[in-house]
């Protein structure tokens, strides 16, 4: 059949939104990939007569659970938990666990769609899956995450294994929660195995897992930099979120000697114009992970520092950008602002945080813009090195996997300007990436036959 008896671009995605109704996440991811595919498949039969995109678009399985468990004050509480398979073509399924009131299968089949792209740019043999529930583990005491880990883990066991699914911790999900899981995982099948990773050192965990995320997007952002002859060192710095990944992306973007001005969280963002340097860090570690506490408490610490309550940050004024919170935190015109105010790069640490209509403004700026799913693949690669250890049983020092780490988002990055150079010196990141990613997957797919 001639490649242009084949759909177009529109007639897929009416496909995709007619298959998917009211899942406007997945579909805008979707939709973000395809647009890039399309055009690289023009001349490509292949591919399309094996309908490849349409199946990457459609998950393996998605498994839909009930998660009851009990509170402190013995009411029983129900929430849904889900695990969305979506492709294995060149490894187990691989993806974090999120907890938090805003999942639902729709943000779930985007992560995982997004994660199928991710893992295979690492180069390490990973298919891509997502899980999580709609459980908020903020202001519950720690016996009750226990309660709720253990519940969750209970459904979940069956479907998971270390040569079959092997989840990590997101949004929500930190060494507390994964302890929990993996604790029960280890009870009900009496076997220890690598099918959990981010776990505790003591346990199988890898050291550089905790700021593999926040480094890689730093390390993202260099590179890119570095391709149009600049460095971090002297740049000013936003970040958006406190958690995890931000606060490590603060530290490398610190040690490179960049100045980070900001930091949030759901309530809001402070701007600290002295810099947050590595004892604010430390600091905001501390109140995040052991008190559990809110950025607004950093301004009341650091009094030059001031708290801006239900705003993000795009609007002070910067040199970098790194949204590191949650999907779609960046819209259209606060990547005008962004613009407008000279920024020179951003680097995407947390997933799909900028709308398709922001980055179009970047695009059309030709500014360095590293998508999530380049730009954060450094948490997954060394998940997938945890995955390594586990199977030889050996454990790797900060140094090794700090060298690895760095080769790895180096190695990305050369994916991306393989299939994203436009020729005048503009590098198309988000083309570079969709392109390199999908290749891979597809080739495998091809090779497997109509399976």
């Amino acid at each position: 059949m001639p490649v242009s008896d084949h759909v177009n671009l529109e007639q897929f995605m009416e496909g995709v939104k007619k298959r998917n109704p009211g899942q406007a996440e997945f579909v805008q991811a979707v939709h973000e990939v395809a647009q890039d595919i399309f055009e690289f498949m023009a001349d490509k039969v292949e591919y399309h007569e094996a309908q490849i995109l349409r199946r990457i678009a459609e998950p393996d399985r998605i498994v839909s659970f009930r998660v009851c468990w009990e509170d402190d004050n013995h009411n029983i509480r129900v929430q849904r938990g889900w695990r969305v398979q979506n492709n294995n073509a060149i490894g187990p399924y691989k993806g974090g666990i999120r907890f938090h009131p805003s999942v639902t299968e729709s943000v779930l089949k985007f992560l995982a769609f997004e994660q199928t792209f991710k893992n295979s740019l690492t180069g390490l043999p990973m298919g891509g899956g997502k899980g999580g529930a709609n459980f908020n583990p903020k202001g519950k005491s720690d016996a009750e995450v226990m309660r709720f880990c253990q519940s969750f883990m209970t459904e979940l066991y069956r479907h998971i294994g270390p040569d079959t699914d092997v989840p990590a911790g997101d949004i929500g999900v930190g060494g507390r929660e994964i302890g929990y899981m993996f604790g029960q995982y280890k009870r009900i099948t009496g076997r220890w195995e690598g099918v959990l990773t981010g776990k505790g050192q003591e346990y199988g965990g890898s050291q550089m897992r905790p700021e593999a995320t926040g480094y890689g997007a730093v390390y993202f952002l260099q590179n890119m930099l570095k391709h149009q002859g600049m460095d971090v060192e002297g740049h000013t710095a936003v970040i958006s979120g406190s958690g995890n990944v931000a606060t490590h992306a603060a530290e490398k973007i610190t040690q490179l000697g960049g100045k980070v001005l900001t930091l949030s969280d759901s309530g809001g963002f402070i701007h600290d114009p002295d810099g947050i340097d590595q004892e604010k860090i430390d600091w905001v570690k501390n109140l995040k992970n052991v008190k559990r506490g809110r950025i607004s408490e950093y301004a009341d610490h650091f009094t030059n520092a001031s708290f801006h309550e239900g705003k993000r940050p795009w609007d002070v004024s910067c040199d970098l950008a790194l949204p590191c919170a949650t999907q779609n935190e960046l819209n259209e015109d606060e990547a005008k602002t962004l613009v407008d105010n000279g920024v020179k790069g951003v680097s995407e640490g947390a997933n799909m945080p900028t709308t398709l209509d922001g980055v179009k403004v970047f695009h059309d700026a030709k500014i360095l813009y590293g998508p999530g799913k380049a730009a954060n693949a450094g948490g997954v690669a060394v998940s997938g090195l945890e995955m390594s250890q586990n199977s030889e049983r050996i454990s790797w020092n900060h140094e090794r996997l700090g060298e690895m780490l760095t080769d790895l988002m180096e190695g990305i990055h050369e994916k991306c300007t393989e299939y994203g150079d436009q020729g005048d010196g503009y590098v198309d990141y988000v083309k570079g990436a969709n392109i390199a990613g999908f290749k891979k997957v597809a080739d495998a797919m091809l090779a497997f036959g109509v399976v």
